[in-house]
């Protein structure tokens, strides 16, 4: 019965010490609260992060000339406690790009404080006394918050290529050769030769002989000295009468075919140098390509 006595004693001082830590913590938490204070620089207004123990902000201001903030308090605790959290980004006091110190000014008067830091924040902790009506915080730099823009993804440049015009290509067409035209000497019409039983020779009157003569196988017609066909191979006309043709004629024909062969030679040297500037003509353009 004791020991259970000395239970039911013990936890209703445990529910006793539970409630009273609970009262106070309530009653802490009415005096100790975190608010925000809002001050203009330059027509842009800005809100400053503070926890109050005792004191009450009830305005702050800009000094731009001496980079300080004016914070007008009402302490009611003897001391009061005030935390200040200031953006790096909008308030902040370096030298030669590393932190510097804070002045912190009350009433006219210099004080100590207490600080933290963090790269983005600043934060001040100082005890006020009862009845402090301004605090001044002075630092180097008024800055304005970073605001992050979106991120702008740029496309990727396409480079268009040059558009490459083929020439057309141009086919030189080879010169065409022309040869030299070969004037075919009339057909001779062969005629039986008259057998030495049957053949007659047939005598014609003669006729006066005109003033330009003609040579043996030719006769004049027009004026002109024409090949006489009356006659047949081997036979020339001689006064009217086919005969055979004598050993003179058959040397003139030899001579008229190297005449020929001689005319065919130089026209198959001309014909083989024309071939040959044109081969050299396309080697050169062929070359030239390349």
């Amino acid at each position: 019965m004791q020991s259970e006595r000395l239970n039911i004693f013990s936890h209703h001082s445990f529910l006793k010490i539970l409630l009273s830590l609970i009262i106070v913590t309530i009653i802490s938490s009415a005096f100790v609260y975190a608010d925000t204070a809002s001050v203009s620089i330059e027509g842009i207004s800005y809100d400053i992060e503070y926890a109050g123990d005792g004191v009450l902000v009830t305005g702050v201001e800009a000094d731009l000339d001496f980079v300080s903030l004016i914070i007008s308090v009402d302490v009611t605790d003897s001391p009061g406690t005030l935390k200040m959290t200031f953006d790096r980004n909008f308030f902040d006091s370096t030298f030669q790009g590393n932190d510097d110190e804070f002045f912190v000014i009350v009433d006219g008067l210099d004080i100590s404080f207490d600080e933290e830091k963090t790269s983005t924040y600043r934060i001040l902790t100082m005890d006020l006394p009862e009845g402090t009506e301004e605090v001044e915080i002075i630092g180097s730099v008024f800055g304005t918050p970073v605001v992050e823009e979106p991120t702008v993804v740029e496309e990727p440049t396409v480079v268009e290529e040059p558009t490459v015009v083929e020439e057309p290509t141009v086919v030189e067409e080879p010169t065409v050769v022309e040869e030299p035209t070969v004037v075919e000497e009339p057909t001779v019409v062969e005629t039986p030769k008259p057998s030495e039983k049957t053949s007659s020779i047939v005598t014609t009157p003669k006729e006066t002989k005109p003033k330009t003569e003609c040579g043996p196988g030719t006769l004049l017609k027009n004026g002109v000295c024409v090949l006489d066909e009356r006659c047949g191979p081997g036979t020339v006309l001689k006064d009217d009468v086919c005969i055979l043709k004598t050993q003179s004629t058959s040397t003139s024909s030899v001579k008229g075919m190297g005449a020929e062969l001689m005319i065919a030679l130089i026209a198959g040297f001309i014909i083989a140098g024309i071939v040959g500037i044109i081969l050299a003509l396309i080697s050169k353009a062929s070359k030239s390509r390349d």
